[in-house]
């Protein structure tokens, strides 16, 4: 990891005025950048569905195809 700052020093800078501000005219300088400002993150949940809510999703469609089979097999 690299511990430099990785602003421009504004005293090196071309075109900035005294104080740090741009004239009219002027691109401002780019920023930094913070890939790596936040903690390191040690434990990554799993993706994608967990089984129980699968489950339940293919009870109910199962339950509501029976019924309508049903409904239409009875008439």
């Amino acid at each position: 990891m690299d511990d430099k700052n990785p602003d421009p020093d504004p005293r090196t800078t071309p075109g900035l005025e005294p104080g740090g501000s741009v004239p009219p005219g002027e691109t401002p300088p780019a920023e930094g950048s913070t890939p790596d400002a936040g903690p390191e993150e040690t434990h990554n949940p799993t993706t994608g569905w967990a089984k129980a809510p699968v489950f339940l999703i293919g009870l109910l469609v199962l339950v509501a195809l029976v019924y309508f089979v049903a409904r239409i097999w009875l008439q």
